[in-house]
């Protein structure tokens, strides 16, 4: 059975093309979205018939209205979101640029929740169907410089395990998908810096802040779309799914470290009860 995808954020070299061309080599359909269509021109050319490239602007309701419209003009129903768009943002807390922050907590978090709502009375009605929300390891934890970029994405994850729990019910999948360093174009045009107004911040925050995109980070994006095709419909799938092995190790010592913290006080923490 061919089954209906919608990709935001599909942009060549990135892991929305890894996921796009793993979905159309195995047959099923994919309506795949950037701000800018020369950047799915690729893809589109190599599955004419079963690929509907889109623009689509996160911020956008009535366009992901529209979108959703198309495709069931198209394809004739939804049965896969992966809401993929997104990017970076360095700063310091206190350079952070007011108009930039709520740009990127628009796309990051509000447009896929938008989509998501698009997309929902469909599956609803249909009683199956998977969503799937890429968000990272900064959701897990956050670092110099990226602390409005990691909490977009931790948002968006606790935001996607409530949505879980809410639709399991139903017959729908929800999963997030939580890359880590992989081989694409984020470290280029996706990540956008605020100006550096704060000396103090010159040798923590903007130490590395004009370092050049070597493109030697682990991750192999076409191998990550195949996997998160195997998962979508995998008979046994985890809630998070890590991609690559520093995600693994993040998450991992993560964890460890909050068990340790918590064990530590322990008992102040537990004196605070009547």
């Amino acid at each position: 059975m061919n089954r209906t995808w919608i990709i935001t954020g599909a942009s060549a070299g990135g892991i929305g093309e890894g996921i796009a061309r793993a979905v159309l080599s195995h047959g099923d359909n994919a309506v795949i979205t950037a701000r800018s269509l020369s950047k799915l021109e690729g893809i589109a050319k190599d599955y004419p018939d079963t690929c509907l490239p889109l623009t689509l602007d996160m911020s956008d309701r009535e366009a992901m209205k529209a979108l959703v419209e198309k495709t069931i003009e198209k394809f004739g129903t939804i049965d896969v979101l992966i809401n993929n768009a997104g990017h970076g943002y360095r700063s310091s807390v206190e350079e952070g640029e007011d108009e930039a922050i709520r740009e990127l907590f628009e796309t990051n978090l509000f447009g896929p929740i938008n989509m998501i709502k698009e997309v929902l009375p469909v599956l609803r009605e249909k009683g199956e169907g998977v969503i799937m929300n890429t968000t990272s390891i900064a959701a897990e934890r956050s670092a110099v410089g990226s602390g409005y970029y990691a909490s977009s994405k931790a948002a968006l994850d606790l935001l996607t395990d409530g949505l879980c729990k809410e639709l399991a019910p139903l017959g729908i999948r929800v999963m997030v998908i939580e890359p880590g360093s992989f081989r694409t174009h984020f470290y280029d045009e996706a990540l956008k810096s605020a100006p550096l107004k704060v000396d103090a911040y010159k040798d923590s925050t903007w130490k590395n802040a004009n370092a050049v995109n070597k493109r030697q980070q682990p991750g192999d994006p076409m191998k990550a779309g195949e996997l998160i095709y195997r998962m979508a419909y995998a008979e046994k799938a985890p809630f998070r799914l890590l991609l690559g092995a520093d995600a693994v190790k993040a998450v991992v010592t993560t964890a460890e470290g909050r068990i340790a913290e918590a064990n530590e006080f322990k008992a102040d923490s537990e004196s605070t009860g009547f």
